[in-house]
């Protein structure tokens, strides 16, 4: 009887401890998330507070590359691949038919239709304005313009607003052409709003195609 004693007293302390590993640390200790060297705010999630999660911002809305195309994406279309503007833009980064003529999709249902091709598109069409904004990039970029910082991920957001051509014309004009789209936005807002993301990732491609 005692060795059964023994052993079952045993069996339920190696139980117990077992259990205890499965127990829930308290994880608001910890800091999990941290953003960039220019957004040191630190999170600790999961929470058991409710209140926790209202308003805070996860890591891709940081200053990483996936940040700076869904922050283009919610400004140019909500983030919506189907949506047509008044003027005929289209998809989740509001493209025109001739823009995309440029990256070789002629398909525009297809595109509209894709949300694959969309992101693709999105990329190669950086790709290109990179390679045709590379003097523009390596000249100016750090300056002050206009009241803006010059920075590449600005210069490329400005771009698939603008076009390149606005680019380089509010740059060369020391920021005096504030050239504007269909709606009024200019190339200056969206180089001020899209500064400082992170593009080096981009490869500057003379021919770029969406294939």
């Amino acid at each position: 009887m005692i060795k059964k004693g023994i052993f079952y007293a045993c069996l339920v302390s190696i139980v117990a401890f077992i259990s205890s590993g499965f127990k829930p640390l308290n994880s608001e200790k910890y800091d999990w998330f941290h953003l960039d060297a220019y957004d040191m705010t630190s999170y600790s999630l999961p929470s058991l507070k409710q209140n926790d999660y209202i308003n805070r911002k996860v890591p891709f809305t940081g200053k990483f590359f996936v940040g700076y195309k869904e922050a283009i994406a919610f400004k140019e279309s909500q983030g919506k691949y189907q949506k047509i503007n008044s003027i005929g833009y289209m998809g989740k980064y509001q493209f025109g038919t001739e823009t995309l003529k440029t990256i070789g999709i002629y398909d525009t249902l297809s595109f509209l239709n894709s949300p694959k091709m969309q992101e693709k598109a999105f990329v190669t069409l950086l790709s290109k304005n990179k390679w045709e904004l590379k003097d523009e990039i390596e000249k100016y970029e750090g300056d002050i313009v206009g009241g803006v910082r010059i920075t590449e991920s600005g210069i490329l957001a400005a771009a698939h607003l603008g076009g390149v051509g606005s680019v380089k014309r509010f740059l060369k004009t020391n920021g005096i052409r504030k050239c504007k789209d269909y709606y009024g936005t200019s190339v200056k807002k969206y180089m001020k709003d899209f500064g400082g993301y992170e593009t080096s990732g981009i490869i500057a491609k003379k021919s770029a195609k969406d294939r």
